[in-house]
């Protein structure tokens, strides 16, 4: 188990996640944190490419949603419980 927070996963390890998951790259980032607030990045992220965004999320993990579980054929991106349930 890594503490994303102070062990932020890196691009290639999120690029990597987004093709297991199949999901928008915007469905890895803390979008109520007070860092993405701060920084602006709703009116940025949308132009930004997926290596980009990951490169800029890597870098701090407060702006990367949290938990992440990551199975051989599977991510779960935040804790939604019935997603989990479904999973477990």
């Amino acid at each position: 188990m890594r503490h994303i927070v102070k062990e932020t996963p890196s691009k290639d390890e999120f690029l990597a996640w987004q093709r297991i998951a199949g999901v928008d790259k915007k469905k890895f980032v803390n979008t109520n944190g007070k860092k993405y607030k701060e920084m602006g990045l709703k009116d940025t992220i949308d132009t930004m490419s997926d290596a980009d965004l990951f490169e800029l999320i890597s870098g701090d993990g407060m702006l990367v949603k949290r938990p992440i579980l990551v199975g051989d054929d599977f991510v779960l991106i935040g804790f939604k419980l019935k997603e989990w349930e479904e999973r477990f």
